[in-house]
This record gives structure tokens, C-alpha cells and sequence, in this order.
């Protein structure tokens, strides 16, 4: 399922969060805990990796970077068809009791 785009060999510390950015480096910032916030982000390594749309990239446990298809990305080619609902048929409406 997923594929390896890079080999980055990143150590990554305990407590700390790795993520690839939007200009495709490997940065972190510290994991929020609780009520405590996380920290600053901080570039660890430059990747360079061009993003595809349609695709997560992430730093797997090895510390290189990894993608995988997201199912709910929105490109054309891997959306389903959706067939219509079908509509329950109509009730007949009651009629109120007579008053007397």
C-alpha cells in the first residue's frame, strides 16, 4: 500500500513529531500532550520531494519518506460513480378523528 518516494535515514527523537511540509522537507515540532501545546516547527532535513495530489506523504518508522493513496482525496480517477437514492414511496396521510 505504500510506497517509498526517498530514502532520508532521519533519527527521530521520542516526543517529537515528524511531518513532511508543503515545499516537501522533513520537519518537526514537539507533540502536545494534554493541556500542553506543541512546539515551534523546525526543518530537520531537505527532501526536496515533489507532492502528487491524491497522495499522504509521511516520515515512516525508518525515518524515510513514504506515501500512500488517500480514499477521500477528491482526483477524478479514483471516485466512484454514485447511484441515486432511492426514495421510500409515499405514505397515504391519516386523517384526524371526527370531533363530536
Amino acid at each position: 500500500m505504500a510506497e517509498l518516494v526517498k530514502k532520508c535515514g532521519v533519527k527521530k527523537e521520542e516526543g517529537f513529531l515528524y511531518f513532511v511540509d508543503k515545499a516537501g522537507d522533513i520537519s518537526c515540532a514537539k507533540a502536545s500532550r494534554g493541556n500542553k501545546k506543541g512546539g515551534k516547527v523546525k526543518k530537520v532535513m531537505k527532501a526536496g520531494v515533489a507532492k502528487e495530489k491524491g497522495y499522504l506523504y509521511y516520515v515512516d518508522k525508518n525515518g524515510d519518506v513514504s506515501r500512500s493513496p488517500m480514499r477521500n482525496s477528491g482526483v477524478e480517477e479514483t471516485k466512484k460513480a454514485k447511484k441515486p437514492a432511492k426514495k421510500a414511496p409515499a405514505k397515504p396521510a391519516k386523517k384526524a378523528p371526527k370531533k363530536k
